[in-house]
């Protein structure tokens, strides 16, 4: 797929940045929300995941093209504006949650403590959040993939899981460990079938807390940071109607990283658009392109396939199909590619 910048005209997508307000309802969109964790911090992971949602609208060219409809990803700065996406059953039944600094609960980033990572905020914004995750938790097609710092703040939002700070951040590219409920999973199932010994996967890493998994635990636990340990990496709150995909989930990793090639185009445009340094381009520029290398990268494409791409893909399908008047099922959706 050739390079693109998520900045350009497209007539398949659209990116816009919610500022004081957000962009109302268009007949001729079709929305989905990022929430944006970041605080500002200079990332790669939110633009990451607004060419995840580009590349899989590119999958779904000729549909919204012939019926005059754009993809159109909107971008709220949840921490910092306090701005947040109306539930679903409107504008949105789609949403993306981004990783980001600091500590999972905004009561302790006072800005000084190590573990806020320079953040200082006020927990305002915490309580709609919450609100919005029961209200797509409870909508039958509404769908949510919350990555890092977002799977962090849904483990306390319902109570399966509790943040426990490290004594060392997690960085690099670990292994985790699927479940045994996962290797049953319609899904993850065939995550399994292409991993050597069907359990054991790596992963994009980069955070200061692990989730201890509560004894009553009131999701589906699919993947652990070892097989005998209580931290969990990746869990399942709600499947799709047909009972394959799943509608509601989170993970402890960064799937939005996907290779290289991804990863460099990221920058690039990063950097083109003078939002970084040349200092922070060139220090995760070369991290990079030291990591991702032979196995690490086919490991890194097949795990982000598994955890983002394929449901997100999914889920795209199913309201392109509503909007298309049929349900749109290339064979690339919900196939690892």
């Amino acid at each position: 797929m050739k390079k693109r910048d998520i900045h350009d005209h497209y007539d398949f997508f659209e990116y816009v940045r919610a500022g004081d307000s957000a962009p109302a309802p268009d007949r001729d969109r079709l929305d989905i929300a990022i929430l944006d964790m970041n605080h500002s911090w200079p990332n790669l992971g939110h633009d990451g995941i607004v060419h995840a949602i580009l590349d899989t609208a590119e999958t779904f060219r000729s549909a919204l093209v012939d019926s005059a409809v754009k993809v159109r990803a909107i971008s709220y700065d949840v921490r910092r504006s306090g701005l947040m996406p109306p539930p679903p059953d409107g504008q949105f039944k789609i949403y993306l949650a981004t990783g980001g600094p600091g500590h999972l609960d905004p009561r302790q980033n006072d800005g000084i403590a190590w573990w806020s990572q320079g953040v200082r905020e006020t927990p305002s914004w915490e309580s709609p959040l919450f609100r919005l995750f029961d209200s797509i938790l409870t909508h039958p097609k509404a769908a949510l993939i919350a990555i890092c710092h977002s799977f962090g703040l849904m483990c306390r939002w319902s109570g399966v899981a509790q943040p426990v700070l490290r004594e060392t951040k997690s960085s690099g590219i670990p292994t985790n460990a699927l479940s045994e409920a996962a290797t049953q999973h319609p899904w993850f199932s065939r995550f399994a079938n292409e991993l050597s010994d069907h359990r054991h996967y790596r992963v994009i890493d980069n955070r200061l807390f692990d989730l201890i998994l509560d004894d009553a635990c009131g999701a589906d636990c699919l993947a652990f940071e070892s097989e005998n340990s209580a931290a969990v990496t990746m869990l399942e709150f709600a499947r799709d109607a047909e009972g394959n995909m799943p509608r509601v989930i989170g993970m402890n990793h960064h799937p939005e990283v996907i290779d290289l090639q991804h990863v460099l185009s990221v920058l690039e445009e990063k950097r083109s658009h003078h939002e970084v340094t040349e200092m922070w381009y060139r220090e995760r520029a070369d991290t990079f392109i030291d990591l991702l290398k032979g196995e690490n990268e086919r490991q890194s494409r097949l795990t982000s396939e598994y955890t983002l791409l394929g449901p997100l893909r999914h889920h795209v399908a199913m309201l392109v199909g509503e909007r298309c008047g049929e349900v749109w099922r290339p064979a690339s959706a919900g196939q690892a590619g």
